[in-house]
């Protein structure tokens, strides 16, 4: 489409996972995807390159030895950005629970919406909720696909 703003582009991706079943570790859209596996595949079919192969993880990844994998490398790959800044195509990653490890991800679809791997559920778009928001532990920009 064009016309599109790159955000634009990310959340119209993001939305057309929406249906697929959660499993871990997986990246395909419509057969099943994780909140991870749903950002690469997303960044991958718009055209993205993935700078280095995703390493395996479990559940509790970054739990034992308390390092944030996960904010590291959206920090590493993406620009961080602030939650003032943040837009419908950015990348929100959230804690479970105060003091945890940031280990879930979504794409902001909308001031208050975000699409999202979940287990036991798959991709959905959601509500950004009270109970969300105060999870929320850092927003980050996708360089520019064009």
């Amino acid at each position: 489409m064009t016309g599109e703003s790159q955000g634009e582009k990310i959340v119209r991706e993001a939305r057309s996972w929406i249906g697929t079943p959660y499993i871990h570790q997986a990246s395909a859209k419509g057969v099943g995807c994780d909140c991870l596996g749903l950002v690469t595949g997303i960044w991958r079919e718009l055209g993205g390159e993935m700078a280095r192969p995703l390493p395996p993880y479990t559940p509790d990844w970054g739990e034992v030895d308390r390092v944030e994998h996960v904010l590291t490398a959206a920090g590493d790959f993406l620009t961080p950005i602030t939650a003032e800044q943040s837009q419908p195509g950015d990348l929100v990653i959230f804690r479970w629970r105060a003091g945890a490890i940031a280990k879930h991800m979504g794409i902001l679809s909308a001031s208050d919406r975000f699409v999202h791997a979940w287990e036991r559920v798959g991709v959905v778009e959601a509500v950004l909720v009270p109970q969300w928001r105060k999870r929320m532990a850092g927003f980050f920009r996708f360089p520019d696909l064009s």
